[in-house]
């Protein structure tokens, strides 16, 4: 990760920005201490729903009410706030 200083961001703003969409990251630093961190966030990824339903085809089919009991029976659902 590359260090740059804050007036080298404020200076070059506009080309850093791009080396950021292009996936690098950059720790800001004020008189030599890091004091900030400029990275890319992560994009979402989009999946085929054929994909989706190949990857599910083979698992187990689930009793939607037993499902519910037994998660009734482990978690406490009752929503009363507690002291």
């Amino acid at each position: 990760m590359r260090k740059i200083t804050q007036r080298e961001l404020r200076n070059g703003s506009g080309k850093i920005m791009r080396a950021v969409d292009r996936g690098a990251s950059f720790v800001v630093t004020r008189n030599g201490v890091p004091v900030g961190e400029l990275r890319p966030l992560s994009r979402a990824e989009f999946i085929p729903t054929a994909q989706v339903l190949a990857a599910f085809a083979s698992a187990p089919h689930l009793e939607g009410r037993r499902f519910r009991r037994d998660l009734d029976a482990l978690i406490d659902q009752d929503p009363t706030p507690r002291g």
